[in-house]
């Protein structure tokens, strides 16, 4: 408030450019950088406290904390890759290769593809503990490729002993939606939905990912994308294994410019905020 504002604590733990920080509940601030490596600061004792590396070989382009683990982060890169981190052990704890040839293209056929560019991750976002009754603890995944992947977070961080047999991991996968054993009954439980192009989905790279804050919490994920366009959709639909339905494009919008960013308000006015490569920030009411 004062005449010259001086910044209240600067922390130089990261040697290469930064491209996003996330800031936990217990007071961690994760900030992911170029080189591949996330370092974790301490807020409180204002400290280095781990230092992430060894999963991407390419940029970190983003990193997010997990609300209902408290010691478990998750990162995404330019080589293809998200990785999961105890960052209290400074380990992995699962990682997906979307360059791998089995999911490149979201599909173990391949039919979903859609243009050259690699599946880089370049947005993730984590949904909130609780929302939607509680149902779903998940992580969507802004895509290079134009898809967008929703992970289904609990059941990649569950003990492999609970996940069946390793025949059910990878059995019945389509472009929409895998479904594996649980490992507890006959029912399937769905590990990961996949909205692309076949969907109506994004044409080119998508830039950001976001669940939606008003309304039901979380009852939307939105995506906005390199082809000037922001997608609205009705996800849990596709982790409905009982009613075997799939994940609903509700909304698209056409910004006209390159979306590289995207929130949404918690108010009563249902706003979405785009930041384009205008220099107008637009917002949407769904009221």
């Amino acid at each position: 408030m004062g005449p010259q504002p001086k910044p209240l604590e600067t922390y130089n733990y990261n040697r290469d450019e930064i491209n996003q920080i996330a800031v936990s509940s217990k007071g961690f601030l994760a900030a992911a950088d170029d080189s591949g490596d996330v370092k974790i600061v301490n807020t409180i004792q204002k400290c280095l406290y781990k230092r992430l590396r060894e999963a991407h070989t390419s940029i970190c382009s983003s990193v997010q904390f997990i609300p209902w683990r408290p010691w478990t982060a998750i990162t995404g890169g330019l080589d293809s890759k998200l990785a999961a981190w105890d960052f209290s052990k400074g380990r992995t704890l699962f990682s997906i290769d979307y360059g791998s040839p089995e999911l490149q293209n979201g599909s173990s056929s391949g039919s979903a593809g859609q243009c050259f560019n690699p599946a880089f991750v370049h947005s993730l976002a984590v949904s909130e503990e609780g929302i939607l009754g509680g149902l779903y603890k998940v992580c969507a995944v802004a895509r290079g490729d134009g898809a967008v992947d929703v992970v289904n977070l609990e059941y990649e961080l569950a003990p492999a002993k609970s996940k069946g047999p390793p025949w059910a991991a990878t059995s019945t996968m389509s472009s929409k939606r895998t479904e594996v054993g649980d490992g507890s009954s006959n029912q399937s439980q769905v590990k990961r939905i996949h909205l692309d192009y076949t969907m109506g989905g994004h044409t080119a790279a998508v830039s950001c990912v976001t669940f939606s804050a008003f309304g039901e919490k979380g009852k939307f994920l939105v995506s906005g994308g390199n082809d000037a366009s922001v997608k609205i959709w009705d996800w849990s639909k596709g982790f409905s294994s009982e009613t075997n339905s799939n994940a609903e494009l509700v909304l698209d919008i056409d910004v006209k410019k390159k979306v590289n960013w995207l929130c949404t308000t918690p108010t009563d006015s249902d706003n979405l905020i785009v930041c384009d490569t205008s220099k107008v920030v637009k917002v949407y009411n769904f009221r």
